[in-house]
């Protein structure tokens, strides 16, 4: 631990006794320094100066920037380990879950079931955690209970004996995803400053999709020597390893105090501003809580049209198969979309830190219309292969950059209902399209409803182009 004294002014907004056009002096100021904590500040001994100036509060600003800086890096770098060690666990079952569930006598239509609930309860799940994420002090216990639940039942699938055993488990799995992911998502943009939110973004989706890669390598060695049930059980090992590391690697991130003024490196005439403001409170009307600006409904709206368009990637699968593929080379193909997801990630989401977010993200749109197009015109399996490695920069160029765009989009206090309902929104929009193509492909074939999502993925990219980011970004 670190103390300093040195001396400060305030705002005497805080101090009831003194006029509020003044400012007091505070002849001690004792730093306290803990890690993985921002540094806390303990005022004293005030007496009354008017009009005194806030000397120290730059040199103070620059010692709690970098600080805060160090220890943010190390919490990104303990949030991305956890992401890849828990998709690892993750990946394992997921891909011989539909093997499994035939072999227990359940067909597809019971698969159906089970991944409808599941992913329509994580939905549900995310827009509830959105708004606790806003009114909770401490969101890691959250975080760490989300962890553990979806890694204490993934193992049990080596027990079961009946599809409706397989359906609470996924139960289980996916709203305990929904639960932590927002919180989570949270808790990173509060660790960073704004101009390192999209890197932050990008690092724990890429070390996410690294464990997509692993996860399957892991079950495609372990099935052959301790069968499907075995591969369940070995999940649980790195399922343990990621709770221990967000249990133990994940600082809580502490909410800015109203009680006293923040310190930073600002100038001075911002400072001065201080003494005309009233106090700001943290209690406010629930009405006005619940306000989000009109560049987040705008990228919500934007978002939504495209996600109508955006149907599973099983779809690409069936497509594949159509244009001469086998259904055995199925896990090679998402092989290729994972490398490329994992490689293209973070420098995508270090780009839209210094770039426009909304450029980016247009462009990820334009991707996945090229893709959607070549699965339409399938003109041979070279196509499909090279479309399918494109295909992972398409997600590379969204998916940090998206949510990185809607938590600059709000103030920070409602970082957790935004990131809610868009999660929750695309969620839905998404199961939608699915619907949607499977229609448009009985009534018209299988081309069509790769020419209808192409279409709207390039309109959306046009709406995209059409949003202003914010001003106030700080760029590295």
């Amino acid at each position: 631990m670190r103390r300093v004294s040195s001396k400060l002014s305030a705002p005497t907004s805080h101090l009831q006794e003194i006029k509020r056009d003044s400012f007091a002096v505070c002849t001690e100021i004792v730093l306290e320094y803990r890690p993985g904590f921002p540094w806390s500040v303990e005022l004293t001994a005030w007496s009354y100066q008017p009009h005194a100036i806030l000397d120290y509060s730059q040199e103070i600003g620059s010692l709690s920037k970098a600080t805060n800086e160090n220890c943010g890096s190390r919490q990104i770098y303990a949030f991305g380990f956890t992401s890849f060690l828990n998709d690892t666990a993750t990946e394992m079952a997921y891909w011989i879950l539909p093997a499994f569930i035939a072999s227990i006598g359940a067909g597809p239509a019971k698969l159906g079931v089970i991944e409808g609930v599941a992913e329509s309860v994580a939905s549900f799940a995310k827009l509830f955690s959105g708004y606790l994420s806003d009114r909770v002090s401490r969101r890691k216990p959250i975080v760490v209970g989300g962890y553990f639940v979806a890694n204490a039942v993934k193992p049990l699938l080596a027990l079961v004996s009946s599809w409706s055993q397989i359906l609470g488990i996924r139960f289980a799995d996916r709203f305990s995803k929904g639960i932590r992911g927002t919180a989570r998502d949270v808790m990173v943009a509060d660790s960073v400053d704004k101009g390192s939110i999209g890197s932050a973004y990008g690092l724990i989706q890429a070390m996410d999709s690294a464990g997509a890669i692993a996860g399957p390598l892991l079950a495609l060695a372990l099935i052959g020597h301790f069968g499907m049930r075995g591969v369940f059980a070995w999940a649980a090992v790195p399922g343990a390893l990621c709770v221990l590391v967000t249990w133990v690697g994940i600082r809580e991130v502490r909410k800015s105090s109203s009680q006293f003024p923040v310190l930073s490196s600002q100038s001075s005439t911002q400072v001065s501003a201080l003494s005309s403001q009233t106090p700001v409170t943290a209690d406010r009307s629930p009405l006005i809580a619940l306000r989000l600006p009109f560049d987040f409904y705008y990228v919500l709206a934007v978002v939504a049209l495209f996600s109508l368009g955006n149907s599973s990637d099983m779809f690409l699968v069936l497509r594949a198969g159509n244009i001469g593929i086998p259904a055995s080379q199925a896990p090679l193909l998402g092989l290729v979309f994972n490398v490329m997801f994992t490689l293209a990630s973070w420098p995508a989401g270090k780009f839209s830190d210094r770039f426009s977010r909304s450029a980016i993200a247009a462009a990820g749109y334009g991707v996945f219309a090229i893709v959607y197009l070549m699965f339409a015109l399938a003109p041979s399996s070279f196509a499909i292969w090279l479309s399918m490695g494109f295909y992972g920069l398409f997600y590379a160029l969204t998916n940090p950059v998206l949510k990185a765009l809607v938590v600059e989009s709000v103030a920070t206090d409602v970082r957790g209902r935004a990131l809610g309902i868009y999660s929750f929104v695309t969620s839905i929009t998404i199961l939608l399209a699915s619907v949607i193509t499977g229609a448009l492909w009985k009534v018209y074939g299988a081309a069509f409803p790769f020419y209808f999502s192409a279409g709207i993925a390039a309109v959306s990219a046009v709406g995209l182009l059409g949003h202003r980011a914010p001003r106030s970004r700080v760029t590295a």
